[in-house]
């Protein structure tokens, strides 16, 4: 699904402002999508958030950096960052070789998981999004 180097996974969950979601267990894992990966080009920086910090769905919590942009990282659901990628410290260019493995950004425990997953889209409706810009 998606253009030419435009990888939409079934499996996941996507916002509007192209940050992928994915459930796992009693968490979701949040990074952003392989269209926002593309659009910034090479990313040079990552900031995340601090383990612990409480987060609102839709709110800001992080920031990439590019050689050609800045983008803020939106949390798709509200929670607590329970984990942070420290691998894209050193490294993060990792969210451009695989944004949706090892480019991984935060883990979050959700505090209201049902009602934040039904404002995301699906894999079909995200398509649908990028396809329109």
């Amino acid at each position: 699904m998606g253009g030419p180097g435009q990888s939409i996974p079934e499996n996941l969950l996507y916002t509007k402002e192209h940050e992928w979601t994915k459930v796992e267990g009693d968490h979701v894992i949040v990074g952003i999508s392989d269209f926002a990966q593309n659009s910034l080009h090479e990313i040079t920086f990552v900031e995340l958030p601090e383990v612990g910090t409480a987060v609102e769905a839709n709110s800001e919590c992080g920031l990439v950096e590019s050689m050609k942009a800045s983008s803020d990282i939106f949390s798709p659901v509200s929670g607590e960052i329970i984990e942070v990628n420290s691998e894209l410290e050193n490294a993060p260019e990792l969210v451009n070789e695989d944004p949706y493995g090892a480019g991984w950004m935060m883990k979050i425990k959700p505090s209201n998981l049902d009602k934040d997953l039904k404002a995301l889209m699906d894999a079909k409706a995200y398509s649908d999004l990028i396809a329109s810009l």
